[in-house]
């Protein structure tokens, strides 16, 4: 199995679910803050804010907190976020894209720097580690309300690339330059999507061992815990076994 999922689950073993949701829906709030500020603050008419709502409705943010942040974005912002992308190799010369919104790019940069030197990492030039990915569209929508065909069918109509199932949700796939048109799709059809966005898939894989795991595990749990970091995207692979007794 591949991907950031491992991540997240060994962390909700080790009991980190409150802290994880809490830095969360601080992360959310900015996003919706900002996406809020460059367009209308009406989800509806603005694509962007709408993936961010629907992100925090996911996350079971409180209807109250989207609304705060969404009004906030209409008010004197003493801060101007900036969304910046940070490349570079992590434990296992594991590839790794860093975005982030900030408001103070030289504390950022000296944090996530800081952060990948204490676990023998590089954070590299942008283009380092890109190319290893694909930026793609991708929309998520819950097994538990569409099944396989229809999903399949909704993500052929819509002129995705793939539906692929995980185990929550049919994630559907399409060419970055595509997402519009299909998001737009897929929305006029199906209003309950649970993501909706630009993230980056892994072309190549870099296969760890249980030690190598457990020490990327850590590295991005420090990214995670930096209030500008928004999303983490890693290229690691590991079989089943190597997460059997971490705790």
């Amino acid at each position: 199995m591949a991907g950031h999922s491992h991540f997240k689950n060994m962390m909700h073993r080790k009991g980190r679910a409150d802290k994880i949701r809490s830095k969360l829906f601080t992360k959310l709030s900015r996003e919706i803050t900002v996406s809020a500020k460059l367009g209308l603050p009406e989800p509806d008419m603005n694509p962007r804010l709408r993936a961010a709502v629907q992100a925090a409705r996911e996350a079971n943010m409180p209807k109250d907190n989207i609304e705060r942040a969404i009004k906030k974005s209409q008010g004197n912002i003493d801060n101007t976020y900036e969304f910046s992308r940070y490349e570079g190799f992590g434990p296992g010369r594991t590839g790794v894209i860093i975005e982030v919104l900030t408001d103070n790019k030289n504390r950022t940069v000296s944090n996530i720097r800081s952060i990948f030197q204490k676990f023998g990492g590089t954070l590299g030039e942008n283009g380092s580690v890109s190319h290893q990915f694909e930026q793609v569209g991708q929309i998520k929508i819950k097994k538990s309300i569409i099944n396989a065909d229809n999903a399949m069918e909704l993500a052929i109509n819509s002129g995705a690339d793939d539906c692929i199932t995980s185990d929550e949700f049919y994630e559907i796939i399409c060419k970055k330059e595509d997402f519009n048109s299909v998001r737009e799709k897929v929305e006029k059809n199906f209003k309950e999507t649970s993501f909706s966005g630009l993230v980056w898939n892994p072309i190549s894989k870099v296969y760890l061992d249980k030690d190598t795991f457990s020490k990327l595990a850590n590295f991005l749990e420090q990214l995670e815990d930096d209030d500008d970091v928004q999303n983490v995207y890693t290229n690691f692979e590991v079989d089943e076994k190597v997460l059997e007794g971490i705790n």
